[in-house]
């Protein structure tokens, strides 16, 4: 079995049933392609490709149905790590690929800032940027006409250096 877990994450899809696996457990292609959209052959693909990468397994003894769960011998922790890495490769891609896109979506809004907080002030201002993505979520189901998928990344973490926090 071929091991290159970014590469296999390297589609949004990949990534969204990923989520969609941590957050139920359990699901078939058909499953999939009600919460996320999309055919069930297309979530069925990309869960063999996962399987190949060994980061889903099937789940045995379900009649007919074909459910899919992530792999045992993966511990939670690594998806995290394979998010970020996604995060960057799919972030590179659109450097790389920026200049295709039609005119208005041309530009993103990247920026990184370091500000100084409090760890409850650190939580509020996740929450917050939480709440400002969760507005939009309902259009995972439904997009409306005009949008397209955009990645939203946000990494508030305490840095460590000489002037970490004690």
């Amino acid at each position: 079995m071929t091991r290159q877990p970014v590469a296999a994450l390297g589609h949004p899809v990949r990534v969204a049933l990923l989520e969609l696996l941590r957050e139920r457990g359990t699901v078939t292609s058909t499953e999939a392609a009600r919460e996320l959209g999309g055919s069930s052959g297309l979530h069925s693909f990309h869960l063999r490709q996962l399987a190949r990468h060994g980061l889903v397994e099937p789940v045995p003894g379900r009649g007919r149905e074909k459910p899919w769960r992530l792999a045992g011998e993966r511990p939670p922790a690594d998806l995290g790590e394979l998010a970020r890495g996604l995060e960057d490769e799919s972030y590179r891609r659109w450097l790389a690929m920026r200049d295709e896109a039609p005119a208005q979506w041309r530009r993103d809004e990247a920026f990184s800032q370091v500000v100084y907080l409090t760890p409850d002030e650190m939580a509020e201002l996740a929450g917050a940027v939480r709440a400002l993505v969760e507005r939009y979520r309902h259009r995972e189901a439904r997009p409306a006409p005009g949008t397209g998928p955009v990645a939203v990344v946000a990494r508030v973490f305490p840095m460590m250096g000489p002037d970490a926090p004690q």
